[in-house]
């Protein structure tokens, strides 16, 4: 696919990751519509990125922001799931013996904004796509942690449960031409990971990433624009991490 000229949607796009996601596809000649729930970050967006109020979370406000978009470009070809949240707790902390467990709450809210917020938006996307015939690209932004990473047990399963509905939607949608993939950043030097993260943990992640530092955003980006204009690539979550395993 082309993407000059597309109609994209980049969820999670006013800042961080999915900034430099959206400002690449608009580099690259594609109309970009950048839906946050953070209005704040919405106001200080670069021109010529289009933005709107979004709570992925909210299905009736996911389907009213999509039908909005289909009235006002009449269609949309490019879909990037970059919505989530990094989230970090241990399955045990004897160090809390009052709540010694993972608490199942935060489990659930951890998996609402970044599984079922990806089930969600693209349900609402794919409707109008399959509706118009339209041969779009959906590409979903999964991370390193779908491998299981050490303290992160509800983020790591949300990401998991990303790339299994990447591969499923990907024989599914085909047959319309709609192609789902995922891009698996590793650690990148965003403020949200560094918000996440302790200074020794990040120096021990770059110490173990054979390229001796954390990514760069437009690097990301860069994953997703290949994904979008290559279109015999389906169903595949392409890794992102600098060689880092963990």
């Amino acid at each position: 696919m082309e993407v000059k000229g597309s109609v994209a949607l980049v969820t999670g796009g006013a800042q961080g990751l999915g900034l430099a996601i959206a400002r690449r596809l608009a580099d690259d000649g594609a109309i970009v519509v950048v839906a946050d729930r953070n209005e704040d970050a919405l106001a200080n967006l670069p021109q010529g990125l289009e933005c709107v109020t979004m709570d992925v979370t909210d299905p009736e406000q996911v389907k009213e922001v999509v039908a909005g978009i289909m009235e006002s470009h009449g269609r949309l070809d490019i879909l990037v799931n970059n919505a989530g949240v990094i989230f970090s707790e241990p399955f045990v902390n004897v160090m809390t013996p009052a709540g010694i467990m993972h608490d199942y709450g935060r489990f659930r809210a951890s998996l609402t904004v970044n599984l079922d917020s990806v089930f969600i938006v693209t349900a609402a996307v794919v409707e109008h796509m399959v509706k118009r015939r339209t041969k779009g690209a959906i590409v979903n932004i999964s991370s390193i942690s779908a491998c299981g990473n050490e303290g992160q047990t509800a983020y790591s399963v949300a990401k998991a449960g990303v790339n299994a509905m990447t591969v499923t939607w990907s024989k599914e949608l085909g047959r319309w031409g709609i192609r789902t993939n995922a891009v698996a950043p590793g650690f990148i030097g965003t403020d949200s990971t560094r918000h996440a993260l302790s200074e020794t943990a990040l120096k021990h992640i770059q110490g173990n990433t054979p390229l001796r530092r954390l990514g760069q955003d437009e690097e990301v980006a860069q994953a997703v624009i290949a994904l979008v204009e290559n279109d015999f690539i389906n169903g595949t979550v392409l890794d992102v991490n600098g060689g880092l395993r963990i």
